[in-house]
């Protein structure tokens, strides 16, 4: 069951807005003029600061502009600018219409984009079609780096490289679209090395992130604090695991968290969670058959909590996949319980270590 500790944490960062990706107009925003009638367009004041700043604490970044789509980039290439931008959308959709292709394909939720124009006429729009969207007027560009919601609590290494870590998404998506085979083939040859181990202090600044930033694949939705972690990560009662993955283009980062709640005959989930960016690789069912077999080791009944929100059905679906049943139901909260009597093997395809 959440306990009053949980719903008071819960409670008090579920309301936290958290940016995870600014999209940028180009004509008189991210550089003075409009590029089709003046290629002599100059870039704003402070701009490429604001940009690598915004980077380097782990905001993604993308475009949103009715533009001709090669002059443009032409033109962020020649600035020096090119790489910071995720999927630009450059062509003559609206706005609103590029935002939504945007958060898609970087598979964020539509709250987590702040978009930056100097048009009312598009600000307005993209505020009447997607009212979730953080809208920002271009003469505002100042102020940005110190609005709270472009301020994360912490700064991880995850963070420094999320772009990076995006960028290789991307060629992995277009070497599986290349692929001729079967899924299970195609990950054999990414090569893949899943660590799940007990978090370590270091770990918390991005155990905290992870439950703040993870929406679709949360099984409650619970949110908790660096010194919550740690009093989880140093509980006799609790056990608080971290997953990393990592595969031949590069590392994921830290991508998975568990806090499991110990008493002496039964151990409950009260949380897992994964990046969206791990949706397709199975790591969801070897941490979850992981846990299985811990539970079984240990002689005790596994039980596990999932609170349903309206984004994160596939986890409910992955209790199902992996032999939970349903045994309580209270509102919006499921306890489940797995009979631990059809626990998978790790597919060859991944190597898995265990650290303790």
């Amino acid at each position: 069951m959440i306990s009053t500790q949980e719903q008071n944490i819960n409670g008090k960062q579920k309301d936290k807005k958290v940016i995870k990706c600014v999209v940028w107009d180009l004509d008189n925003t991210l550089w003075h003029g409009v590029l089709l009638e003046d290629e002599k367009v100059v870039l704003r004041e402070n701009i490429i600061n604001l940009i690598q700043t915004l980077d380097n604490r782990g905001i993604l970044q993308s475009i949103a502009s009715k533009n001709d789509f090669a002059t443009a980039i032409a033109k962020l290439e020649q600035f020096g600018l090119k790489e910071y931008f995720l999927y630009p959308q450059i062509n003559w959709n609206s706005k609103a219409a590029s935002l939504k292709e945007i958060a898609k394909l970087l598979n964020i939720g539509m709250d987590a984009i702040a978009f930056i124009d100097d048009q009312l006429f598009e600000l307005e729009e993209v505020k009447f079609s997607s009212p979730e969207i953080l809208c920002i007027n271009a003469n505002k560009i100042g102020d940005i780096l110190d609005m709270p919601v472009m301020n994360p609590r912490f700064i991880t290494e995850d963070s420094r490289i999320r772009r990076l870590m995006y960028v290789s998404d991307i060629e992995r998506q277009n070497a599986e679209k290349e692929f001729v085979g079967t899924a299970d083939e195609f990950l054999a040859t990414l090569k893949m090395d899943l660590t799940i181990s007990s978090a370590k202090e270091e770990d918390l600044q991005r155990a905290e992130e992870l439950t703040l930033r993870t929406n679709q694949l949360n099984t409650t939705g619970y949110t908790y604090s660096y010194d919550d972690l740690n009093h989880f990560r140093t509980s006799e009662n609790h056990k608080l695991l971290i997953a990393s993955l990592e595969d031949k283009y590069g590392s994921y980062g830290k991508i998975g968290l568990v806090l499991i709640e110990c008493q002496a005959e039964i151990w409950t989930i009260k949380l897992l969670l994964m990046s969206c960016r791990v949706m397709s690789r199975g790591v969801g069912t070897i941490m979850l058959n992981h846990l299985m077999s811990l539970a079984q080791s240990n002689n005790v009944r596994l039980l596990a909590e999932f609170v349903s929100n309206d984004r994160n059905r596939m986890m409910y679906v992955s209790y199902k996949f992996a032999g939970f049943k349903e045994i309580e139901k209270h509102g919006d909260l499921v306890i489940f319980e797995n009979d631990l009597s059809r626990i998978q093997d790790v597919p060859g395809y991944v190597k898995f270590q265990v650290i303790d």
